[in-house]
């Protein structure tokens, strides 16, 4: 096997601290060729679909590949915007807001890039781009606040894929879930204030986290529990009663069983059983994308006022709020404690000062 070397290398290059910030990724255009790439490379991951290889092929280039990316392509033409994808756009301001953060804490010696688990930029780019600058610890930073094998472990899957052809290895750190971060729960718990005060408070406010097969869940995915405990503590701080809040799943394909309760049939169920105003929120995606932007805003807004309902809102994503990037580039100085960047910016790594001030 062939290792790959580093351009140019010089054994006293400075070295750098990398951040590879991922997401799930987007076509690159809104037409069905692209959709067809995107699906292709998306609906083949192992860990997203766990069917045998032979009969899957058969179903996804058989059947799926030939009928969805029309109708995915129609869906995405709806969001897309002048600066293209919106999930894209937002996920690169988020690396902008990010690098800016960490630059004013470390300096030069700190470089964030942005992946895209499937599609562009890739996660090879990406780390290719980190290797060229020299960056020698590597935090990777899966921006899935909910751990979910579907997701988090299908990211870890593509960076070490990449890094088992490089010749020498960075250090690595690997976030793995900031589902109950609290700067996390209180920055989702503004976002609803805000939503409030300008829209007035609901009856209902609905958390609507992507799903997943059940038989994930059972077979020991914690996606689920995490998904119910970034709800119950949101709901906390609102200060809610439990008839006026509910965790929903969206998006589900196929015939299995998935996490329940779905959103659109409890959406349903709301507007026919006399619920007039309704606000969704949906926490575990980081960034606004088809599935919040079409699927939530506008699909499931419909279901809700077909069957009765009369004030719908969907409350936008974190995206890049301030506090949003200030909660993630605490996230990150935490996780890079003792690292000889954060120690050189004078930092002091949060959990030592809590043990110091404790003993």
């Amino acid at each position: 096997m062939k290792y790959k070397n580093i351009v140019d290398f010089q054994h006293d290059m400075p070295e750098k601290l990398g951040v590879l910030m991922l997401n799930l990724g987007t076509p690159d255009a809104p037409t069905p060729n692209a959709v067809r790439r995107y699906l292709a490379e998306f609906l083949n991951d192992p860990r997203v679909v766990e069917v045998p290889r032979p009969l899957w092929w058969f179903i996804l280039h058989g059947v799926i590949l030939r009928v969805r990316p029309a109708r995915s392509a129609r869906a995405y033409q709806a969001v897309w915007t002048d600066r293209g994808s919106p999930l894209l756009d937002i996920a690169q301001r988020q690396a902008t807001g990010l690098q800016e953060r960490l630059s004013q804490r470390i300096g030069s010696k700190v470089r964030v890039e942005l992946g895209m688990r499937y599609g562009n930029p890739s996660v090879k780019q990406a780390l290719e781009l980190l290797k060229a600058d020299a960056v020698r610890r590597l935090l990777v930073l899966p921006l899935y606040p909910q751990y979910s094998g579907t997701t988090t472990a299908s990211s870890f899957d593509a960076v070490t894929e990449e890094l088992s052809t490089w010749r020498w290895l960075p250090e690595i750190r690997f976030v793995n879930h900031y589902h109950d971060e609290l700067a996390y729960i209180d920055a989702l718990a503004s976002s609803v204030r805000r939503a409030w005060a300008e829209k007035g408070e609901p009856e209902r406010l609905l958390f609507s986290f992507h799903g997943i097969p059940k038989r994930y869940f059972t077979a020991g995915d914690p996606y689920h529990c995490h998904c119910h405990k970034t709800a119950r503590m949101v709901a906390d701080q609102l200060e809610l009663d439990e008839d006026r809040w509910l965790v929903s799943f969206q998006s589900r394909v196929g015939r299995d069983e998935w996490l329940q309760p779905y959103t659109d049939e409890t959406l349903k169920l709301w507007g026919s059983d006399g619920i007039k105003s309704v606000h969704v929120i949906a926490p575990g995606f980081s960034a606004d994308c088809l599935e919040t932007l079409e699927e939530i805003a506008v699909e499931n807004r419909r279901y809700f006022i077909e069957a009765g309902g009369e004030s719908y809102y969907y409350i936008p994503c974190l995206n890049d709020a301030p506090e949003h990037l200030d909660m993630l580039a605490a996230l990150v100085a935490r996780h890079t404690c003792g690292w000889p960047e954060m120690q050189a910016s004078g930092a002091a790594c949060p959990h030592l000062v809590k043990m110091a001030a404790v003993g």
